[in-house]
């Protein structure tokens, strides 16, 4: 359980969080902040009803890699898995987000974010192919 809850929400979240930071750039529209938060809400308890009640039933002595488990597990295996399909349903939500966005919405602003720093803020969202035509000043 400790595994998979420190690495499954570690390495999905930041891909994630990379999407929705980038995406207003790569595209040049926002995306609905409201659809957002639900995505991460949704996704968030998804994956807490997922992986938490496994510590309940390692403790309680259900061995790993087994095709069938004891029925006094069944409920809350039961618990995990409505958890992961709330999970994936969440991922579905966000596949809808970025398709949306892409499509179109509110035009991004070259900043998308407020005291963003780098290059890639001073330039148009998308940002136009050959972006500078002489090497930019680099502070």
């Amino acid at each position: 359980a400790h595994f998979h809850y420190v690495l499954v929400p570690g390495a999905i979240f930041s891909i994630m969080a990379a999407v929705y930071y980038w995406l207003p750039k790569w595209c040049g529209n926002m995306y609905d902040e409201r659809l957002g938060r639900l995505h991460f809400w949704l996704s968030f308890i998804g994956v807490n009803v997922t992986f938490f009640p496994q510590h309940f039933i390692g403790l309680a002595g259900m061995p790993r890699r087994i095709p069938d488990y004891a029925l006094q597990f069944a409920d809350w295996n039961m618990v995990s898995t409505v958890g992961a399909f709330l999970f994936g349903a969440s991922q579905i939500l966000f596949l809808f987000i970025v398709v949306r966005t892409v499509m179109g919405g509110k035009k991004a602003t070259p900043e998308v974010w407020e005291g963003a720093q780098g290059l890639e803020w001073t330039v148009d969202s998308p940002p136009p192919y050959h972006t500078f035509s002489t090497p930019p000043e680099v502070k």
